[in-house]
C-alpha cells in the first residue's frame, strides 16, 4: 500500500524540528516570563514601588507586550514566517535596512539575556548555599556549559528539558503562592500599598527599569519561528497565552507577597523569604524553582538568540556575518551562531561575575530592557506599516487587530524608553540609526517584497488627491521636468542639466521615444528602459525613465505629454536638444508647438558639454523681459542649488541703446534681484549693435548661458533654425527658455 502524501499547508514546512505552538512558542516565552524577575527581583520591586504602583508597572509592561503580541499575531498570520522570528517579521514589513539593525539589536538582547539569567541563577544559589559565594563566577561558568551542551543537542532536545523544568517550575510557584497566602495579613497588605523608595537611586522608572525584563520573554517563543510546524498558527496561540499566563501569575504574587511579606524582607531578603514561608517547608521547591526559572529563561535566549543572527547571515545584509548562516543537520540548527552567543555569555560573566553582582545584574537588566522595547517598537511600526498601507495582499488570519493599537504600541514604547533613561535611549536610537545608515550605504540589492511600498503608495495617493484640490500658486512652483532624450549616451549634457536643476527641487522624467511598430520593438523597447535606468543608476540621482513607441516621433510626443500624470504631477517643463540639422527643422519647430500648445515651459539645450569646474563657473542670464526672465532666473538659481554649482556666479545682464538709461536699468536690475531673493551680479550694456553680436562678444567665457526665445511659426522654422546656430556657434552650451508664464520670480 503506497504511503499517504500530506498536503502541506500555507505556513508549514516539511522538514525541521516541526515544533507546537506549545512546545515551540508557549514553553520558551512562559519559562523566560516565569524567571529570574519573579524570584529574585519581583519582592525588591514590591519593597521599592509598593503594591499600587508595582501593579501600574505591570499593567504598563503587559499593555506594551500584549498590544506588541496582537501585532505579531497579525503580521505572522497575514505571510509565511521563516526563521528568524521579529527578525523576520520587520523585515518583511519595513525594510532590510531597518530589519537588519533591528535584527542585531534583537540578537544583541537576547545574547545578553542568557548572562543576566545565569547570573540570577547562581545569585540565588550562592544565597541558598553562602559557602559557595567565593566559587561565584565559576558556577555561572560551569552552568554556561551544561546550557551550552543541551543547546548544541538541538531545539528538541532543549524542549524537553524545558518541560521537565516547566513542571519543577509550577510545584515551586504554587508552594511560595501558596506559603505567601497562609502568611497573608491585611495589616501588612496597607503597610506596603504606598512606595518606600531606599533613597534617591529609586523612583517609579528605575524600579521599571529592572522589571521590564519579565515580560520579554515572548521573543525566546517568537525567535523559534523557523523550528515550528505551522508558525501562523502557533505564534498567535502560544505568545498570547504566554502573555495572560504571566500577568495572571505576576499579579497574584504582587498581592501575595505584597500581604506576606514586610518591607525590609520585600527589599533585602524577599527571596529568602519566599523559601521559609514555603507550604509544607517546601522550601526546597521554591530554590528549585528559581533554578528552574533562571536556566528555562537562559535556555530559551540561548536558543533565540543564534536564530536571529543565522537569519540575519542568511539574508546577506551585513558581510561579515555571512560566517554564521550555516546551519547543521535536517533542522539547520545554528551551530556557529550558538558558538557566537557562547562567546558573548562567557565575556560578559567574566566582567559580571566579581565584584558587585547586584549593580551588574541592574546595568544588563537595563540594557536589555531597552533594546526590548526598541525591538516591540519596530514590530508594531511593522504591523501598522502592513495595515495601514492598505496593501490588498494584508489579510491576516488573525482578525482582533487594528492599525492604531500598532501605533499607540510602538508610540509607547518609545515614550517608555526616554522616560526610563533619556540619555540611554537616545544612545540605543543612535546605535541602530547608525546600522540603518550603514545598511542602506551599502545599496542593498536584498528585497523581501516589504510593505513599505503599500505605505508610500497609500500616502502618495492621499497626498496627490490633497493637492489636487489645493489651488496651485506661483509661489509653489517647482520644475517637473520632461526630457526628450533620444540615445542618452548621444545627449548626455541634455540629461545631467535637467538633472542638475530639476533633481533636488523637483521631478525629472526621462523619456526615450522609438518610432515603430510596438510589436517589432519590444524587445528593443526593454533594452532602451534598462539603459535609461542604469544611466539614472550611474548618476546617482532620483530620476524616472519611460520608452514608448509609436508610429512615428511626433505621435510619441504628443502622446508623451498627455499620457503623464494629471494633476500636481503633471510636467510643466519640456526639455530638447537643439537640433542644427536642416532636414529636421520643420519637424522640430512642430514639436516645439505642440509642447507650446499644451500649455508646458520650453527648454532647449545646444550641447557644447559640461563645464570643467562648475563650482567656480560662470552663469550668464539675458534678460529682455518677465515672461522668459523670471524662468531664467529660476533655473539658472536651481542650478547653483546643485552641490557641483554652490559657488558660481550668476551675472544677470540687460541691453540698452542710450547712456542715459544706464542707472534706470542698473536700479531695475537690483530691484528685481531684490525682489527675486537671488544672488547674481547685475550687469546693463549699453550698445547699438545686434544682439547676436553683444552675446557672443560677452558671453563666450561663461560657463553656460540662458537666453529667452519665443515659438517660430512653422513657416519660420528654417530661418529660426539657422538663425539660431549661427548665433550658438562660438558659444558655450546654451540653454534658451520659452516660458508660459506659471513661473513668478518675485511671488
Amino acid at each position: 500500500m503506497g504511503a499517504t502524501t500530506r498536503k502541506i499547508q500555507p505556513g508549514q514546512r516539511k522538514m525541521g524540528n516541526n515544533l507546537g505552538a506549545f512546545g515551540g512558542v508557549f514553553t520558551p516565552s512562559i519559562l523566560t516570563i516565569l524567571g529570574v524577575i519573579l524570584f529574585m527581583r519581583s519582592g525588591f520591586v514590591i519593597g521599592q514601588a509598593g503594591i499600587f504602583q508595582t501593579i501600574l508597572i505591570l499593567c504598563l509592561s503587559h499593555i506594551i507586550t500584549l498590544l506588541t503580541a496582537i501585532s505579531v499575531s497579525a503580521v505572522s498570520t497575514n505571510t509565511p514566517v521563516s526563521a528568524g522570528g521579529a527578525y523576520f517579521l520587520i523585515s518583511r514589513s519595513i525594510g532590510p535596512e531597518l530589519g537588519g539593525a533591528i535584527g542585531l539589536a534583537l540578537f544583541c538582547s537576547q545574547a545578553i539575556s542568557v548572562p543576566f539569567y545565569i547570573l540570577g541563577f547562581t545569585e540565588a544559589l550562592v544565597r541558598t548555599f553562602p559557602s559557595l559565594a567565593v566559587h561565584f563566577r565559576t558556577i555561572a561558568l560551569i552552568t554556561t556549559a551544561f546550557l551550552f551542551i543541551i543547546t548544541r543537542a538541538g531545539a528538541r532536545w532543549a524542549v524537553r528539558a524545558q518541560y521537565l523544568i516547566m513542571t519543577v517550575l509550577g510545584l515551586s510557584i504554587l508552594a511560595f503562592m501558596g506559603g505567601a497566602l497562609v502568611h497573608f495579613d491585611i495589616n501588612l497588605f496597607s503597610k506596603n500599598l504606598g512606595p518606600g523608595y531606599t533613597n534617591d537611586t529609586y523612583a517609579f522608572w528605575s524600579v521599571f527599569v529592572i522589571y521590564f525584563p519579565a515580560v520579554t520573554g515572548i521573543m525566546a517563543g517568537i525567535s523559534m519561528s523557523g523550528d515550528l510546524k505551522n508558525p501562523a498558527r502557533a505564534i498567535p496561540a502560544g505568545t498570547l497565552g504566554a502573555v495572560f499566563t504571566g500577568f495572571i501569575v505576576y499579579g497574584v504574587q504582587i498581592i501575595l507577597c505584597g500581604g506576606a511579606q514586610s518591607r525590609e524582607e520585600l527589599i533585602y531578603s524577599s527571596f529568602e523569604t519566599l523559601c521559609r514561608q514555603a507550604l509544607f517547608n517546601a522550601g526546597f521547591l521554591v530554590v528549585a524553582g528559581v533554578f528552574a526559572a533562571t536556566l528555562s529563561s537562559a535556555l530559551g535566549s540561548f536558543m533565540g538568540a543564534p536564530r536571529v543572527i543565522q537569519a540575519v547571515a542568511k539574508d546577506r545584509l551585513i558581510p561579515m556575518l555571512h560566517l554564521f548562516k550555516k546551519g547543521t543537520g535536517q533542522a539547520n540548527e545554528p551551530v556557529r551562531a550558538l558558538w557566537l552567543t557562547l562567546s558573548l555569555t562567557i565575556t560578559t560573566i567574566l566582567w559580571a561575575g566579581n565584584g558587585d553582582t547586584g549593580r551588574a545584574f541592574n546595568i544588563l537588566a537595563g540594557v536589555v530592557t531597552m533594546f526590548f522595547l526598541y525591538t516591540y517598537a519596530m514590530i508594531n511600526v511593522a504591523a501598522f506599516v502592513e495595515s495601514f498601507a492598505g496593501n490588498p495582499s494584508f489579510r491576516p488570519g488573525f482578525k482582533h487587530y487594528h492599525w492604531l493599537q500598532a501605533l499607540i504600541a510602538a508610540a509607547g514604547c518609545a515614550a517608555t524608553a526616554f522616560l526610563i533613561h533619556p540619555v540611554t535611549a537616545v544612545c540605543a536610537a543612535g546605535i541602530i540609526s547608525t546600522m540603518v545608515v550603514l545598511l542602506r550605504r551599502r545599496s542593498l540589492q536584498v528585497r523581501f517584497g516589504d510593505a513599505r511600498w503599500g505605505f508610500f503608495y497609500s500616502r502618495l495617493k492621499a497626498n496627490l488627491h490633497q493637492l489636487a484640490m489645493m489651488p496651485m500658486h506661483p509661489k509653489n512652483w517647482r520644475p517637473a521636468i520632461l526630457v526628450f532624450t533620444g540615445n542618452p549616451k548621444t545627449r548626455f549634457t541634455l540629461v545631467q542639466y535637467a538633472l542638475w536643476i530639476g533633481e533636488e527641487r523637483g521631478i525629472v522624467t526621462l523619456v526615450r521615444i522609438l518610432p515603430g511598430n510596438i510589436q517589432d520593438l519590444m524587445e528593443k523597447r526593454q533594452t532602451a528602459l534598462t539603459q535609461l535606468k542604469k544611466n539614472l543608476h550611474d548618476y546617482g540621482v532620483s530620476g524616472f525613465s519611460t520608452v514608448m513607441v509609436l508610429p512615428d516621433l511626433d505621435q510619441g510626443i504628443c502622446a508623451a505629454l498627455q499620457a503623464h500624470p494629471p494633476g500636481p504631477l503633471k510636467p510643466n517643463t519640456v526639455f530638447f536638444g537643439w537640433s542644427s540639422d536642416p532636414d529636421r527643422a520643420q519637424s522640430f519647430t512642430r514639436h516645439l508647438r505642440i509642447v507650446q500648445a499644451m500649455e508646458m515651459n520650453l527648454v532647449i539645450i545646444n550641447d557644447k558639454g559640461l563645464p570643467q569646474n562648475p563650482d567656480k563657473g560662470v552663469i550668464d542670464i539675458w534678460w529682455r523681459g518677465k515672461k522668459n526672465g523670471s524662468l531664467m532666473v529660476m533655473l539658472a538659481h536651481l542650478l547653483t542649488q546643485n552641490r557641483q554649482w554652490a559657488d558660481a556666479t550668476i551675472r544677470l545682464f540687460r541691453i540698452i541703446q542710450d547712456h542715459a538709461g544706464v542707472q534706470p536699468a542698473k536700479q531695475a536690475l537690483e530691484t528685481l534681484l531684490r525682489a527675486a531673493r537671488v544672488k547674481a551680479e547685475s550687469r546693463v550694456i549699453v550698445s547699438t549693435d545686434s544682439f547676436e553680436k553683444v552675446l557672443q562678444s560677452i558671453s563666450t567665457d561663461a560657463s553656460v548661458v540662458f537666453m529667452g526665445f519665443n515659438v517660430p511659426e512653422q513657416n519660420e522654422a528654417a530661418e529660426f533654425q539657422a538663425r539660431h546656430t549661427r548665433i550658438f556657434a562660438p558659444l558655450p552650451t546654451m540653454i534658451m527658455v520659452s516660458s508660459i508664464g506659471d513661473c513668478d520670480l518675485f511671488a
